[in-house]
């Protein structure tokens, strides 16, 4: 697998200092709702902070699209295909998503990202800048709370207010749902998404465990360890590890003859 060299450390380093600087942490998604807590939670949850832009601004974005044959909730696709699906967990200081999104694309490579409501509040226009990317936007309950516990009314709220806000943003509610502070949605989520109009539960099988910031070699070597065609990714925006990873992630993919596409193409 791909290592992380002196010079790609060292200019990575530089480029996660001085997003750390900005206020650059937010809360993971850890198993069995599990917070990994930062400085910054109240930064990225803010969302009266500017102003949302109520209706789409260009033509609307995909919706979401049945497979025939899948399962409810989808963990992973084809194995036989040589392409991955690297999806993120669309929270935390906006430095930090552009930064992301803007490597990935130098390098040819396109994202999911399962964006938080709050966050989309607070900052509208990325949800377009997203989808001019070519990259996928999806829905991720929203406020980030653990889902799987709430009552059914509670839990149908978070996921019907943060489609509601992609809606207006793009003309769509996103291409997928993803729970939040679980990997799986219980079965009264996943029937409370699919009635919101997603008829797919978007989980993964690889889980960088980034948001508790082991650094980025440590990223690096757990995706690149168990990474393999048809893979999803969990990985998160807020943190420069995964800054740090993700060119040296993208390099070894290509390598391997692994390319890294939305997730509505791995499965197409």
């Amino acid at each position: 697998m791909g290592r992380v060299t002196s010079t790609d450390r060292r200019t990575a380093l530089r480029t996660g200092a001085g997003l750390l600087a900005a206020g650059a942490f937010t809360a993971g998604c850890a198993p069995n709702g599990a917070v990994a807590h930062s400085s910054s939670v109240a930064h990225s949850s803010m969302a009266h902070t500017s102003t949302p832009t109520d209706s789409p601004t260009a033509s609307p974005a995909p919706s979401p699209h049945g497979y025939p044959g899948q399962p409810a909730q989808l963990t992973h696709g084809p194995r036989t295909r040589p392409r991955v699906a690297l999806t993120f967990h669309g929270q935390g200081d906006p430095a930090i998503a552009r930064s992301l999104l803007t490597t990935a694309e130098k390098h040819g490579a396109r994202l999911t990202v399962l964006a938080v409501g709050t966050w989309l509040d607070a900052q509208p226009e990325l949800a377009r800048r997203i989808l001019d990317g070519g990259h996928d936007l999806g829905n991720h309950t929203q406020r980030h709370l653990a889902v799987n516990t709430m009552s059914e009314a509670d839990a149908r709220t978070e996921i019907t207010a943060c489609a509601g806000r992609l809606k207006k943003l793009t003309g769509s509610i996103g291409t997928w749902f993803r729970p939040s502070r679980a990997p799986l949605a219980s079965p009264q989520v996943v029937r409370l998404a699919r009635e919101a109009g997603y008829p797919h539960v978007l989980s993964y099988d690889v889980d960088s465990l980034d948001y508790t910031r082991p650094g980025a070699d440590a990223v690096a070597r757990k995706v690149l360890g168990e990474v393999r065609g048809g893979s999803v990714v969990s990985l998160h925006f807020g943190y420069p590890d995964t800054v740090a990873a993700l060119p040296v992630v993208l390099e070894e993919l290509a390598r391997r003859g692994l390319s890294a596409v939305p997730t509505t193409e791995l499965f197409s």
